[in-house]
């Protein structure tokens, strides 16, 4: 599973990368996606890959996001009592490790929003105009992207 942020905005960005913006609905500044490992994702993290952070999402973390930035249509929060209800899930870290193995989708869960609203990273971007290797935050973070994550909890 593949966790995409949005980290730089719309100006002056090519007409195809703001399309392949849009396919994976990363309409804003500071929002995420999370995206099965696949050919045609990876082609498409690829194109977007300097206006984004990626990564491969842990558990853990994905149920952090769940519990904070997960809303329902109409924006009520995702709660353990409404995925016991409406899925097959006993509670939201089940189904984060269902979904991390790719044996579930978001769609698995009625009404859940397919994007998360994050907040502006705590301290602050290392720099949006510089890949994670150079000691920014664009591109792919691997395995560290749980960390981004988390300061944007």
């Amino acid at each position: 599973m593949y966790a995409i942020v949005r980290v730089r905005g719309q100006v002056n960005v090519r007409y195809t990368i703001e399309d392949t913006m849009k396919m994976l609905r990363l309409h804003r500044v500071n929002h995420c996606v999370v995206v099965p490992e696949n050919a045609h994702y990876k082609g498409m993290v690829q194109k977007v890959k300097d206006y984004v952070a990626y990564g491969k999402v842990d558990a853990e973390t994905l149920t952090e996001m769940l519990k904070n930035r997960g809303r329902l249509e109409g924006g009520a929060s995702l709660t353990e009592e409404y995925v016991k209800e409406n899925s097959d899930y006993e509670s939201i870290e089940a189904f984060a490790e269902a979904l991390v193995e790719e044996k579930a989708t978001l769609k698995d869960i009625p009404k859940l929003k397919p994007v998360f609203r994050l907040h502006p990273p705590r301290k602050g971007h290392a720099g949006i105009k510089r890949t994670a290797q150079q000691g920014g935050v664009l591109g792919n973070h691997g395995e560290n992207i749980n960390v981004l994550l988390n300061k944007m909890r």
